[in-house]
């Protein structure tokens, strides 16, 4: 009898284990010949050393079904150890699985161009109004990047720019003050992976969120970073951000032109950059429109209402400058 200790270094235990430790009972059924036990993300496996080098095939499987669609049932169980391999089909355009193991796809035309560019370029610009999935696919994208080794950290960052509000008047130290602005990431965040692996992400810092302001002084090298809400950086903030970049990293940068929260006087750096950089090789810019909004019908009427007001409102202007 030989004793070995497995480690799940990816795998969130909670999924690994199923619910109240029903996947683990079934192994133990199916390996009636393996003493299992385990505690926290280690397993501890006693049996021959013939039996010991299958069972290690059979973990490493599970682990790998596990991480890949971020589920892991009876029904898989059986499926791999019969067959040696995992059955489950990657569908074709799936980005990642959701904790709920439900596939993560391109939802819009213009999110499959921003999915498509992100595999060409290291540079890239998501312009369009509220709900077109452009953050949401983003962040998606970096965690395939992550959980396929591609690079080493996702940053997120966000302009700490009152929409109304201002940072003052909110409760707390700085990071309780920050935080909200910050909450549209984490939600994102918590749909692509499983809680207790993205706290120990956090705590390790292979995914930081942070504001804006933090990004001066660094070099970001083999991470996927993105800069949500860009229209609300100065210019040289966004150049700030842009001049990050280091080896091995890909830059995503989302912003909407209609809700700049910036003060009338100051240039939004998002403008700016779309006109400096348009024509730099290397970098792509994937405009989205109200036919990509992927949010409740509603949000298409009122993004399509406040354009309408807005070519008045310019329309009026127009017509008072003539007179």
């Amino acid at each position: 009898m030989i004793e070995k200790h497995f480690i799940l270094e990816e795998a969130d235990p909670v999924i690994f284990y199923g619910a109240n430790n029903a996947n683990l009972r079934m192994l133990k059924a199916l390996c009636p010949k393996l003493r299992i036990v385990a505690r926290d993300n280690v397993v501890k496996v006693m049996c021959s050393e013939e039996e010991m080098a299958d069972f290690e095939d059979l973990f490493r499987l599970l682990e790998a079904h596990c991480v890949k669609f971020n589920q892991l049932t009876e029904e898989d169980i059986l499926n791999i150890i019969k067959r040696g391999k995992t059955q489950k089909q990657h569908q074709e355009g799936v980005i990642v699985y959701s904790t709920g193991g439900k596939p993560i796809t391109a939802r819009s035309e213009n999110q499959r161009r921003l999915v498509e560019a992100y595999a060409k370029h290291d540079m890239l610009f998501a312009i369009g109004p509220a709900g077109s999935g452009k953050t949401y696919t983003a962040i998606a994208l970096a965690v395939r990047a992550l959980k396929n080794k591609e690079v080493k950290k996702i940053i997120l960052s966000r302009p700490a720019v009152e929409a109304g509000e201002k940072l003052g008047f909110l409760p707390g130290d700085m990071k309780d003050k920050i935080d909200p602005y910050l909450q549209p990431l984490y939600d994102a965040l918590q749909e692509m992976i499983p809680a207790a692996k993205l706290q120990e992400y956090m705590e390790s810092n292979i995914i930081q969120i942070a504001p804006l302001a933090f990004m001066r002084g660094r070099t970001l090298n083999d991470a996927v970073v993105i800069l949500d809400e860009a229209q609300n950086t100065s210019s040289a903030q966004i150049k700030m951000f842009l001049t990050r970049m280091g080896w091995n990293t890909k830059m995503i940068v989302t912003g909407d032109r209609t809700q700049i929260d910036l003060p009338p006087s100051q240039k939004s750096g998002l403008i700016e950059a779309q006109r400096i950089l348009k024509d730099v090789s290397g970098i792509a810019f994937i405009e989205m429109d109200k036919r990509d909004i992927v949010r409740h019908k509603l949000v298409t009427r009122i993004v399509e209402a406040y354009e309408q007001e807005s070519k008045q409102h310019r329309a009026t202007e127009e017509a008072e400058q003539n007179e």
